[in-house]
């Protein structure tokens, strides 16, 4: 596994089915084409209608699906744990499903560096949901009419 130095982000990405499609990839992989992030780790899980949780493999997804993420597996490192995905599971409704993906924003790199060279650390990191800034956005709209 390479050395990480730039900030890394956890993220859990929800489905309203229990089958994962392929759209999200090509996007993933420009990303990582852009050199803009790096890809430590992805997994999916599953929870059935009967409430079986399942953790898949991405071969296992289906062979269109499985056939988009086949270049994301290569360099992967095995950080997420059997566990956490199991609780990650056991928190989405049945017949659902999530993926989880833990990547490096290496476009923040240079950055990171700056701030541990002038003995700074990060304190607060929080990712605001898109939905939240369009609210804002829209009230703030109607403020100004």
């Amino acid at each position: 596994m390479p050395d990480i130095l730039g900030p890394v982000e956890y993220i859990v990405i929800h489905f309203d089915s229990d089958r994962f499609s392929p759209e999200v990839v090509p996007a993933l992989n420009e990303l990582l084409d852009q050199g803009l992030v790096r890809l430590i780790d992805i997994a999916a899980v599953t929870r059935a209608a009967d409430g079986t949780v399942s953790i898949l493999e991405t071969q296992e997804l289906g062979p269109e699906v499985a056939a988009a993420f086949e270049r994301l597996t290569g360099e992967l490192s095995p950080l997420l744990s059997e566990a956490d995905l199991a609780e990650l599971g056991e928190d989405l409704a049945p017949g659902t499903a999530a993926a989880a993906l833990l990547f490096e924003h290496v476009w923040a790199t240079r950055f990171a560096d700056g701030v541990r060279a002038a003995n700074g650390r990060l304190v607060l990191a929080e990712r605001i949901p898109h939905q939240v800034m369009t609210e804002a956005q829209a009230s703030l709209l109607a403020i100004a009419e």
